[in-house]
C-alpha cells in the first residue's frame, strides 16, 4: 500500500451528483464542515448551475485544488476520476448514493474523516486504470481512460454479437453472445461480478475479461491476465458499442479495433485508514448472511 500523503490540505474541489438539484442542501452542510476545518471549497460550474450557485471551470477546480471530492454515488466518483485523471489529484468519495463500493465516506462520517485527514490518519490507494483507444478504419483514433471497465455489447438489445480478442498480437478467443466485459480489479465488483466474473483485490494489477451471456458455455469462462498485456478486440462485422465506466459510449464499426492496456499510472483514491476491503465486501455483498 502507498504511504503517500497530500502535500497540502487547503482547498478541495467538489463535483456533485448530476441531475439531482436536491443535493444542494447537503452540499451546503458539508461545505460548512470543510470550511470550519480551514479547507476552502471550489465547486465545479456544472454542479453549481444545477443548485443555483456560482462555480469555477473544471480546469480551474482541478488546478487549484489539493484534492477532489465527489458528492454522490460511485457513478459520480467514476466520472470525477476519469475526467480529472490528467491532473493527478487524489479523489475522495462522499457517499450520497446507495451501494458505495468506492465512495465510502458516509454523510455521518464527514466530520470525523476531516479530522483524520488533518492528522494524516488516511491512506491514498493507487488503483489501476485502463488506457484504451479505438482505431477507426478511417485512420481516426479515439483515446479514453476507465477506472471500472470497458463493456462491448451489441448496439441493438437482444442481438447476439461476435467479438474477436487477441493478446500480444495473437488471437485467443471469439466471444459469441451478448458481449464481453474488460474490467479492472476496482471494477470487478460491478458489471463483471453480475456477469459471473471473479472478485479481484482492488490493488492488484490485472484485467478480468468476462463474457456476457455466452452462447457457448463449454469454453467461455472469465479470464484474468496481467495489466502489462495489450489486448485487441474487433466486432467481426457486427454492430457493437463500447461503453466506458457505464458513462461514455462509442460505436465500433467494421474494420475498427479497440485496444486496451494498463495505464502508466493509477488513479489516486483517498480512503479512511481503517477501511478494510474484505469488510466492505462482507457488508455490501452480504457474505456470510443466513438465507
Amino acid at each position: 500500500m502507498s504511504s503517500e500523503k497530500l502535500k497540502k490540505i487547503q482547498t478541495a474541489g467538489f463535483m456533485l451528483k448530476p441531475n439531482n438539484p436536491s443535493i444542494g442542501a447537503l452540499y451546503e452542510k458539508i461545505k460548512i464542515q470543510f470550511e470550519s476545518k480551514g479547507i476552502d471549497v471550489l465547486l465545479w460550474e456544472n454542479s453549481a448551475q444545477m443548485i443555483g450557485h456560482e462555480g469555477v471551470s473544471f480546469e480551474t477546480m482541478c488546478q487549484e485544488s489539493d484534492f477532489l471530492v465527489s458528492l454522490g454515488g460511485d457513478g459520480t466518483l467514476l466520472s470525477l476520476v476519469r475526467q480529472s485523471y490528467a491532473y493527478k489529484k487524489p479523489v475522495v468519495g462522499i457517499n450520497a448514493g446507495t451501494l458505495g463500493f468506492l465512495a465510502d465516506v458516509t454523510i455521518e462520517d464527514v466530520e470525523m474523516f476531516l479530522e483524520q485527514l488533518l492528522t494524516d490518519e488516511y491512506r491514498i490507494d493507487h488503483r489501476m486504470m485502463i488506457a484504451g483507444r479505438i482505431e477507426k478504419k478511417s485512420g481516426e483514433t479515439k483515446a479514453f481512460f476507465a477506472l471500472n471497465d470497458v463493456v462491448i455489447t451489441g448496439s441493438k438489445p437482444s442481438k447476439m454479437v461476435q467479438i474477436n480478442a487477441s493478446i500480444l498480437g495473437g488471437k485467443f478467443n471469439t466471444y459469441r453472445g451478448d458481449g464481453v466485459i474488460i474490467s479492472t480489479p476496482t471494477g470487478s465488483t460491478a458489471y463483471n461480478l453480475a456477469a459471473g466474473g471473479p472478485v479481484v483485490y482492488p490493488l492488484t494489477k490485472a484485467f478480468i475479461i468476462t463474457p456476457i451471456s455466452a452462447h457457448s458455455l463449454g469454453n467461455q469462462r472469465p479470464l484474468v491476465v496481467p495489466a502489462d498485456f495489450s489486448i485487441e478486440f474487433d466486432a467481426d462485422g457486427y454492430e457493437v458499442i463500447a461503453t466506458i465506466d457505464g458513462q461514455e459510449v462509442y460505436a465500433l464499426e467494421e474494420g475498427d479495433i479497440l485496444y486496451v492496456e494498463g495505464a502508466k499510472r493509477g488513479a489516486k483514491l483517498i480512503h479512511k485508514k481503517e477501511r478494510n476491503y474484505f469488510s466492505v465486501l462482507r457488508e455490501k455483498l452480504h457474505w456470510g448472511d443466513k438465507l
